[in-house]
């Protein structure tokens, strides 16, 4: 005689009744679901590829003039002001392809001219072939990028690498022509001594200056023109 089933236990519910056990998955769903894994196992890495793609394809998308680069390091839009760089760069060359470079803590469209860019706090370094450079600061300037013109005011300082420095408060820049002017009152001073203007001329990139209106020249001692 064989042993007696034992028998599968039923929930019973509160009212007294017996509740069915549960009714397992449909194995139509549990195959849907594989599909779906499936298909997202294979779409997904594709669409980072896309996108990894696209990002490293977009700056090569752009053409620019390979004579006129600009760079900047953040992107910001202003209600008031309209779209300002933060950090932009300029680079070019002269007409006799020497380069130069223009630095400012914040750049934008200038509102008269679509050609001109107003600069906050702009900075210039210029070089030359032979290995001499000038650098020029101020608290503002609109740069022309056509003409290749720099318009600096407030706190301007020009120094040459060989030890002068000029400081005025408006001085016009031709980048092209490698020559700068201003009618404001000038204080320079350099290894020769201390010097006092009404305004200046410089001329080929700092190898020539001349000073305007009523000068005062204080040479220090033991300065010599000529150190032979």
């Amino acid at each position: 005689m064989s042993p007696p089933v034992p028998s599968i236990p039923q929930a019973i519910r509160p009212g007294g009744g017996i509740e069915a056990p549960a009714a397992a998955p449909a194995p139509g769903r549990r195959g849907g679901y594989s599909r779906f894994v499936a298909i997202a196992k294979l779409v997904l890495p594709l669409v980072a590829v896309a996108l990894f793609a696209l990002v490293w394809a977009w700056p090569n998308l752009r053409g620019g003039d390979l004579r006129f680069r600009l760079g900047f390091s953040d992107f910001v839009t202003r209600e008031t002001a309209g779209p300002s760089m933060i950090n932009p760069r300029y680079v070019g060359t002269d007409k006799n392809q020497q380069p130069y470079s223009i630095t400012s803590n914040v750049a934008r469209n200038s509102p008269a001219d679509r050609m001109k860019i107003d600069l906050e706090v702009p900075k210039g370094d210029i070089v030359l072939n032979d290995g001499t450079w000038l650098m020029l600061s101020a608290d503002a300037g609109v740069y022309a990028r056509t003409a290749k013109t720099l318009d600096l005011t407030g706190g301007v300082t020009l120094f040459h690498d060989s030890g002068y420095e000029i400081r005025t408060d408006s001085a016009y820049v031709d980048l092209d022509q490698g020559t700068a002017a201003g009618d404001q009152p000038v204080h320079g001073q350099g290894p020769f001594g201390d010097l006092r203007a009404e305004g200046f001329i410089l001329l080929d990139k700092g190898k020539v200056i001349h000073f305007t209106g009523k000068s005062k020249l204080t040479i220090w001692p033991g300065f010599r023109t000529n150190p032979s």
